[in-house]
């Protein structure tokens, strides 16, 4: 779900010198409407069983904000598409998923929550999909509609517009597909739109794709952008104006930073932050994540921050869940004492699960990783403890938004660090 227009009327492009601040990819959306949309039974014909009359006594969907509006007005902007598109790794892990579960889809009702284009829909239709319900609330989906006729495909990919809750699809589908992910894995809640899809939608036994993701954390070191963003004040053409020092830092450092790094900035094994089945996941889940965390930094250098990163998983009903990795203490610590220690996973052979990675060392993506930046570096020692707890927490002001409260020690100091991901 994820580029780095922000929601409402931030461009998408606006970055600063060391990459994104805040923003997201825009919303999965458009124009707000009132109407239900409702692919017909005229079309095709199904047959109402108990499920239905059930549904129909649930509570209506929640309305939609001006939040809301904004953010699917946002990702009516061709510029978003084009960068998701044009993001080799995740367009074409898409379609490997796809083809890998070919068997699961030929013949099959698809659903496609938060269509954009509708190139994930159309994929499904060359997989040999019976029928795709391709669902975005965006005026994109006008165009969504012009490019599956463009294809020879509107007898099998139904454009709906609207919101997932909104809309009505009178049958039960086989597989849901949705590229759902933002910044942070859970920036823009379109999980939640998945998850109304899962329940309103997917057959007992049905595929998701992707089925599960993991969100890491770990410090960082990142000398060059603060010495580009801060260390700069200290001499401007032989004048000192470390008096700007203060605002430099606030402007630079306050919210998210949207960039790219490598492993060689990463200090520590990786934390797991939240793990995510797509199959039993509850929207109430979404609201809070919280966790603690224990790093031991592998080398002597300053900590300048913490960054977020993601890995999606495209596999069976039967194998739903990524399989995490083993923790195992370092050497010099007891089991009272674990510390984080994950390898990276990797895919070493066909029949493994495919896994779309955004993490420092694998290829680069449009969703790069998302740092958090101390305001002031603190210089820690090979094997040094870096300990605290992060909360990423939906805003109250718009639940689109995040609030991140990281809580970190190290060398006998804490410090709390409060951010705002808009």
């Amino acid at each position: 779900m994820s580029g780095s227009t922000g929601v409402g009327n931030v461009p998408r492009q606006q970055q600063t010198s060391g990459g994104r601040r805040g923003g997201g990819r825009g919303g999965r959306g458009g124009r707000r409407s009132r109407e239900v949309f409702r692919a017909s039974e005229s079309q095709h014909p199904q047959k109402k069983d108990a499920s239905d009359d059930q549904q129909d006594l649930k509570s209506p969907p929640p309305a939609c904000t001006d939040f809301d509006v904004a953010y699917f007005e946002a990702y009516a902007h061709i510029g978003i598409h084009e960068e998701m598109i044009k993001d080799h790794v995740r367009t074409e892990a898409y379609r490997d998923a796809v083809m890998q579960h070919q068997s699961f889809i030929q013949g099959k009702v698809v659903v496609d929550v938060g269509c954009g284009t509708g190139i994930l829909s159309i994929f499904c239709a060359q997989a040999g999909a019976k029928r795709v319900y391709a669902v975005d609330a965006s005026a994109i989906a006008v165009q969504a509609k012009e490019v599956v006729k463009a294809n020879n495909l509107a007898e099998t990919v139904i454009v709906l517009h609207g919101r997932v809750e909104d809309v009505e699809i009178d049958e039960q589908v086989d597989v849901i597909i949705s590229e759902w992910m933002g910044y942070t894995l859970l920036y823009e809640s379109m999980l939640g739109s998945v998850i109304t899809a899962r329940d309103r939608w997917l057959k007992h036994g049905g595929l998701i794709l992707p089925c599960a993701a993991t969100l890491y954390l770990a410090p960082i070191t990142h000398p060059d952008r603060y010495n580009d963003s801060i260390d700069f004040w200290r001499n401007v053409y032989g004048i000192d104006m470390s008096a700007m020092l203060p605002v430099a830092k606030q402007c630079a450092f306050e919210e998210p930073c949207v960039e790219t790094i490598t492993g060689e900035n990463v200090l520590t094994w990786p934390h797991v932050v939240k793990h995510v089945d797509c199959y039993t996941i509850q929207l109430n889940e979404l609201e809070s994540v919280s966790t603690r965390y224990k790093f031991q930094s592998m080398m002597r250098a300053p900590l300048h921050g913490f960054a977020f990163w993601f890995d999606v998983e495209f596999s069976g009903p039967a194998n739903s869940s990524i399989i995490t990795p083993s923790q195992s203490p370092l050497i010099g610590l007891s089991d009272d004492d674990p510390v984080d220690d994950i390898p990276s996973t990797k895919r070493t052979n066909p029949n493994e699960p495919l896994v779309l990675s955004t993490a420092p060392e694998d290829p680069p993506t449009h969703w790069q990783q998302t740092l958090i930046y101390l305001y002031d570096p603190i210089e820690v020692e090979q094997d040094q403890i870096i300990e605290g707890s992060v909360t990423l927490s939906q805003s109250k002001e718009n639940r689109r938004f995040m609030n991140i409260h990281l809580q970190y020690s190290s060398g006998g100091r804490s410090f709390v660090k409060e951010s705002v991901f808009r």
